[in-house]
């Protein structure tokens, strides 16, 4: 892909979402001089008051209306996750550039379509992986060959929230699929060990208003990977849980890295290492800085296509085995 320094100054950007990424992105990009953010579409009352904020010119309601802008350069793709193939199809197809947060889409063959449609259209779509750039994952790609043969691996968040809000997050056909609504839980482990061959899954939603709404969630993976380890990936959230809980496991033949939240351990035979790995806040600059200097200067994307695609097969792989209550080979 050629240098967008010689296509057009400055960058203009389109905004799809009303909510806190949304508006975390708009604050990102209004401090850089090489953008300028045209428009944004969602929620009429909440993108008129980022819009107030950030001075940005125009409002849509329907993103339909936004991406197809000719004063766009590149759309940003921040909406409920069952719209985001939706909108990141039109909008590739109107010769935007995309920035979009996961998952890509709820379906490996929809996802593998868009790619493809990116390519063939000569522009870039990033999926944003932030935890790829968080603390916890420099330092175990930093510590992880002094473990010696990983053969183990967990994974798992739990978030009480009591009560639980009436938003799309807690709304399956909004949401999706635990696993691949939060698949970043997926990919994290994927981009460590490779490719997975097989995949059994649990999934159990609690509420009074169940389909359309759950209070609780529950979904656990078991993953076999082709290079033999095995790993346990664990997402719960709502009323039914009371501690908060966000574990990294990971053991090896000469020892084992053990995070709790943003503290961790290397172990080995040698003693323990205490390790730090900071706060997560300024996770979406770096991710926007990284577009910014891939469109630019043409510096490589920090995500793949192939493990985006990869960790969406385990994904839905894990929809189907909590479905038919049996193991999936992929």
């Amino acid at each position: 892909m050629t240098s967008y320094e010689t296509l057009h100054q400055p960058l203009r950007v389109g905004i799809v979402g009303s909510g806190f990424v949304a508006k975390l992105r708009t604050e990102i990009f209004s401090q850089d001089p090489r953008i300028i953010v045209t428009a944004i579409a969602g929620n009429l009352e909440k993108s008129q008051a980022i819009a107030n904020e950030f001075a940005i010119a125009n409002v849509h309601q329907y993103w339909s209306e936004l991406v197809m802008r000719p004063d766009i350069d590149l759309v940003v793709v921040c909406n409920v996750n069952r719209d985001h193939a939706a909108v990141v199809g039109q909008a590739l197809r109107s010769g935007k550039h995309v920035i979009v947060e996961y998952p890509l889409s709820f379906s490996l063959s929809e996802a593998e379509e868009l790619v493809k449609l990116a390519q063939q259209q000569n522009l870039m779509l990033h999926v944003e992986h932030i935890e790829l750039l968080g603390g916890v994952h420099q330092l175990v790609m930093e510590h992880l060959a002094k473990i010696g043969t990983p053969f183990y691996a967990r994974y798992s968040t739990k978030s009480p929230q009591r009560p639980v809000p009436d938003k799309w997050t807690y709304k399956p056909d909004l949401f999706g699929f635990p696993l691949t609504a939060a698949v970043s839980r997926l990919n994290r482990i994927i981009v460590l060990f490779g490719k997975v061959k097989s995949v059994s899954c649990q999934l159990r939603y609690s509420g009074d208003n169940l389909p359309r709404h759950f209070t609780s969630c529950v979904c656990n993976a078991q993953l076999q990977f082709e290079n033999g380890v095995i790993a346990d990936i664990g997402y719960s959230k709502g009323e039914n849980f009371w501690q908060p809980e966000r574990i990294m496991e990971l053991q090896g033949s000469d020892g084992a890295l053990i995070f709790s939240g943003d503290k961790g351990k290397l172990i080995t035979a040698d003693g323990t290492l205490e390790l730090d790995a900071g706060t997560t806040r300024g996770l979406f600059k770096k991710d926007t800085e990284n577009v910014l200097l891939h469109l630019f200067s043409g510096t490589p994307l920090y995500t793949s296509h192939e493990s985006i695609l990869h960790s969406l097969a385990v994904a839905n792989a894990a929809e189907k085995s909590a479905i038919a209550n049996q193991i999936i080979t992929l």
